[in-house]
């Protein structure tokens, strides 16, 4: 198996007491099959994989493989900066069904590219020479990254080694590691704003995106992803464009107000970060979304205003994009972005 096309790293969605929101996440993926998602990820970042225990994590794995069976692909995270952990969760996965796992970069304590070959990816694709083990490339989560060159000699090792998810934002390394596998590795954007480049750059040549965007417009991000991998440069742009603005606000960076101890007031640059702009956004269109995990909390309202402001042009240019949300939730699209009572109650306090 190998992945391409247009994978939803799916958002976990919670109650307002931080418990798993099983029946929202089952309509989350009714409404990505819905849309003809290639595939979904589930309990990866956007998933908040960090701050799920590991019953959670399971039984999240499970739920997409049985909902998603015959639908859909899934895609099952299971990395940990620890390959004990790692190797257990593949093994339930696969147990329960995956025929593909994503394992992110070890974090933190920071192996080298010569560790994370040897004692990472090249012990858990020995275990599972039958699934498709994906490397997913992230230095500024991580802290660490495989590089190119040791993917390369995995991918010779290993056949079930055969596609990466690629968010180093290098694109140097991306056409170097192009270069190192050959024509038939997927190479797979991990970053969404930079998908269009990646396909259609003839040094990079991507497959596709695992998209956090496509939580909200899935056949929007999957019209551009087809296209260019069609070779319809023209119509993949444009579809590019019609979406443009929700590529963009995967992370949002804003200047707050503090009021130091002196009284006096000074302005800090705040960085929110997946997932917690597009849950604020799916809160606030009427998605089944809820709050992160702590300690992720809630965006200033100038964070929010600046997804309203990208959501509203989305709506006033190529309303098509968003109207899929109004038609499967049942709500109105441009009464939930004109009322200020929404976005404030997404809002920090």
């Amino acid at each position: 198996m190998r992945i391409e096309g247009t994978w939803t790293a799916i958002v976990t969605p919670l109650m307002q007491d931080y418990s798993v929101d099983w029946d929202g996440l089952r309509k989350n993926f009714e409404f990505q099959i819905s849309q003809g998602i290639t595939g979904i990820v589930p309990v990866g970042t956007t998933g908040e994989s960090p701050t799920m225990n590991w019953e959670e994590h399971n039984r999240l794995i499970e739920e997409a493989l049985s909902l998603c069976k015959d639908r859909c692909g899934v895609l099952a995270g299971t990395g940990s900066n620890s390959t004990a952990e790692a190797l257990e969760s593949t093994r339930h996965a696969v147990h329960a069904g995956a025929k593909a796992v994503l394992l992110v970069d070890c974090y933190y304590n920071g192996p080298s590219s010569q560790e994370l070959r040897d004692e990472y990816y090249a012990v858990i694709a020995a275990e599972f020479p039958d699934t498709t083990v994906v490397p997913y490339v992230i230095p500024g989560r991580s802290g660490t990254a495989l590089a190119a060159e040791d993917l390369a000699i995995l991918s010779r090792k290993y056949p079930n080694i055969n596609t990466v998810k690629e968010a180093t934002g290098d694109l140097d390394r991306m056409a170097k590691t192009r270069s190192l596998v050959g024509p038939d590795f997927s190479i797979m954007s991990g970053d969404d704003d930079i998908t269009f480049k990646m396909m259609t750059d003839p040094a990079i040549r991507a497959n596709g995106v695992i998209s956090v965007a496509s939580n909200i417009a899935p056949a929007a991000v999957k019209k551009m992803v087809d296209l260019a991998a069609a070779g319809d440069l023209d119509g993949a742009r444009k579809a590019m464009d019609a979406v443009a603005p929700l590529l963009s606000i995967v992370t949002v960076k804003v200047d707050n107000p503090r009021v130091l101890p002196s009284g006096e007031t000074v302005m800090v640059n705040d960085r929110y970060r997946n997932p917690l702009p597009v849950k604020t956004l799916m809160s606030a269109l009427g998605m089944p979304a809820g709050p992160c995990r702590r300690p992720l909390g809630r965006m200033s309202m100038a964070g929010v205003e600046v997804l309203r402001a990208a959501v509203r042009k989305v709506w006033e240019r190529n309303p098509e994009v968003l109207q899929p949300i109004g038609d499967f939730y049942g709500v109105d699209i441009g009464v939930r972005i004109q009322d200020d009572s929404v976005w404030a109650s997404v809002a920090a306090n």
